[in-house]
């Protein structure tokens, strides 16, 4: 059966999935190539008759990630890839009727993923929530964070997000969402859009509840450093970074791999992963326009006034990098990356230690090393967007610590893993999800505390209503084996930050 839907540029003809219409490989901007390179998303050119939407559209350019392969399986076979990548998909239990709306960004580093992959298929939170899902594509690398002041323009990928957000406010109500009640959520580079996006004067108005996961607020590059990396793509690409012609004209794969050679996370590089701050050249860009500042001092002065936001991490965030490191860091090691971020590395080492003993964690310098990593990149940035946006909105913060059987249980509540409960897909990751009754019970509880917030604003499941963020007392909602709410979980470590970051 299929199911057919108006757009503004025409009709899209679906289909109708175990009660479900499935639009997949909606354009909602105009290919991104030729004169279109390195420019903001054009809109999409109108069509005459039916346009088929049963098959995902082209990805963004992107070369394999060795390092996340080994954990979160590939598409087999392979998604196609192309310039012309921005499609959305969407997921709707009727065309009728004004359902609240979740759009979902992808994380990967800004420099991977789509919106189809299986485990971002979103049947099981449409059919429990009665929403309408929609994930999107957006350029990635070079071709979406590229910044040379020849252009005079960057921060192509995230403008591709705002034009997502934009047909969204167009179109959705002609598959049964409310344009009126917009959630945007995302995970790791996907946490980070989310964040900049709340922050952004472009995306005003587009969304009206946010749920960054993994990634917040702190994270965008200046115009100097990414000129500086611009110029090093363009040495690569063996084009002048002045000449804008000789820039379009370059085929994608000779882009890509140019992107790609500049990038170590993207070429699978982790050698640098002991480094205090992230290695990705490539993401959001203060260009005073998009972004005037970091996105969580915009935030701090009220651009997401009234957004209501669900803010959280996973407890042993940076695990998964024990598959990348060939060797665990010292204790001298440790106390010398603490240095290089606060001002008394080993006192900081020192209260990490004393907290970990007393709860009877290890408390081993690689055990500590990847909980500094963790907190610095992922878990204090969300903390602090929860108490920059508490007295802006109704604000809520949780923590995932769930543990993964992958490698021999070696990951733990890692990176990445709360997403196939938030979608209900951990039966199709048994490896690194889990599976069986907890898995399951846990999926459950996982997508009606995403699903009851995008309807109200208030994450809740049937175990507990999350209590509202405060600064003092710290209320965190705990999603695992024992669901439940903590106050100040984890702050005897989270303590030494405080003044710094």
């Amino acid at each position: 059966m299929s199911a057919i839907a108006e757009t503004g540029a025409g009709k899209v003809e679906g289909t109708e999935e175990d009660g479900l219409c499935v639009f997949r490989g909606i354009p909602y901007a105009a290919p991104p190539v030729g004169e279109l390179r390195f420019r903001p998303p054009q809109p999409a050119e109108p069509w005459d008759g039916l346009r088929p939407a049963a098959e995902f559209g082209p990805i963004a350019p992107q070369a394999p990630n060795p390092v996340l392969e080994d954990l979160l399986p590939s598409p087999d076979p392979p998604q196609p890839q192309s310039e012309d990548c921005l499609y959305l998909n969407v997921w709707t239990p009727g065309l009728d009727g004004s359902r609240p709306v979740m759009v979902w960004i992808h994380g990967g580093a800004f420099t991977i993923g789509s919106g189809s992959e299986e485990y971002y298929n979103g049947a099981n939170l449409a059919s429990r929530g009665d929403v309408v899902i929609v994930t999107i594509n957006y350029r990635l690398g070079a071709f979406g964070f590229v910044n040379l002041p020849a252009l005079g323009e960057t921060n192509f990928g995230m403008r591709d997000q705002v034009a997502a957000l934009r047909w969204v406010q167009q179109n959705i109500a002609n598959f049964g969402g409310d344009p009126g009640n917009v959630t945007i959520f995302g995970e790791s580079a996907g946490g980070m859009s989310v964040g900049s996006l709340m922050a952004s004067p472009e995306a005003a108005g587009l969304f009206h509840k946010a749920i960054p996961q993994s990634g917040a607020g702190h994270n965008a590059l200046t115009q100097e450093e990414t000129e500086a990396t611009g110029r090093r793509f363009a040495e690569k690409l063996g084009v002048d970074p002045d000449d804008v012609e000789a820039l379009r004209a370059a085929s994608a794969e000779d882009v890509l791999a140019a992107s790609v050679s500049v990038d170590p996370i993207a070429a699978g590089d982790m050698s640098g992963a002991q480094s205090p701050t992230p290695q990705m050249p490539f993401q959001p860009v203060i260009d005073g326009a998009f972004l005037s500042k970091l996105p969580i001092e915009h935030i701090r002065e009220g651009s997401a006034e009234g957004v209501a936001t669900l803010v959280g991490s996973l407890d042993e965030e940076m695990k998964m990098i024990i598959a990348a490191v060939p060797e665990e860091p010292g204790e001298q090691d440790v106390i010398a990356l603490l240095g290089v971020m606060h001002p008394d590395g080993a006192a900081a080492y020192d209260a990490y230690r004393a907290a970990r003993r007393e709860r009877g964690e290890d408390d081993s310098p690689g055990e500590i090393f990847i909980a500094v990593i963790g907190d610095v990149m992922l878990r204090l940035p969300g903390l602090r967007l929860a108490d920059a946006q508490t007295s802006r909105a109704p604000t809520y913060t949780y923590l995932f610590d769930w543990k993964s059987p992958g490698l021999d249980g070696k990951l733990g509540s890692c990176h990445a893993l709360e997403i196939p409960f938030v979608f209900g897909t951990h039966a199709a990751l048994p490896d690194f999800a889990g599976s069986g009754p907890a898995a399951d019970a846990l999926a459950e509880a996982t997508m009606d505390t995403w699903l009851t917030f995008a309807r109200s604003g208030a994450p809740a499941n049937a175990s507990l209503e999350a209590p509202a963020w405060d600064a003092d007392t710290k209320p965190i909602m705990v999603l695992g084996d024992n669901i439940r709410v903590e106050r100040d979980w984890r702050g005897e470590e989270l303590g030494v930050w405080d003044g710094v970051i």
